[in-house]
């Protein structure tokens, strides 16, 4: 089960965690206009959410959540029989990580996040939290080259702020990096964004 990310608010650079709260009423609004204009739902909740120069990146409402679920499921699956170690590209406010080192089978995860101020803002807490479990390198995941002979059992790229067929190109460049160093791989939103380029 996804969890809601327990992450202190705070300031780093032009980042910020900072909760939220949605009422009864502003999620009936927010949810009748995404019925006629393709947005997401929400239900009214305390949230957290990781802005960026005042824009949100992302958040732990359940509709993002939701979209965390593929890698998280297939790192379960594919670890006990597989490869060793989980890796991600991109740090976020730490969702994935969680609920896939919450499982204690799971014995390590590296995470590549680009943004110093990303690492000073949400890495303490987990670190705190798992230890030597999780692994936090700051580097570009287009530069960052794995360890030789690493092999992952699950690769998740999601280093986006937005759902755009623009970032096809980098997907698919990740995508041929990693191939031959993990037993499956997958980038946030890919078939949003394929579907997207065909115009569906």
């Amino acid at each position: 089960m996804i969890k809601q990310v327990d992450v202190p608010e705070g300031k780093s650079g032009n980042w910020e965690a900072a909760r939220f709260e949605v009422t009864e009423d502003g999620a009936a609004l927010e949810n009748i206009q995404a019925m006629f204009g393709g947005g997401r739902t929400i239900t009214p909740g305390t949230y957290i959410r990781l802005t960026h120069h005042g824009h949100v990146i992302m958040s732990d409402t359940p509709a993002e959540m939701s979209d965390l679920s593929e890698p998280i499921r297939i790192a379960k699956q594919l670890y006990r029989s597989k490869s060793r170690d989980v890796l991600i590209n991109g740090l976020g406010l730490g969702v994935v990580l969680q609920t896939i080192l919450d499982d204690p089978t799971i014995e390590h995860l590296t995470i590549i996040e680009q943004s110093a101020d990303v690492i000073a803002l949400v890495a303490p807490h987990w670190k705190n939290k798992y230890g030597d479990r999780l692994t936090i390198i700051h580097a570009n995941a287009f530069e960052w080259k794995p360890p030789k002979n690493t092999r992952y059992c699950v690769v998740w790229h999601d280093i986006w702020n937005n759902i755009t067929s623009d970032n096809l190109p980098e997907m698919h460049r990740l995508h041929r990096k990693y191939g031959r160093r993990c037993d499956w791989q997958g980038s946030w939103c890919r078939w949003e964004c394929e579907q997207a380029r065909r115009g569906k």
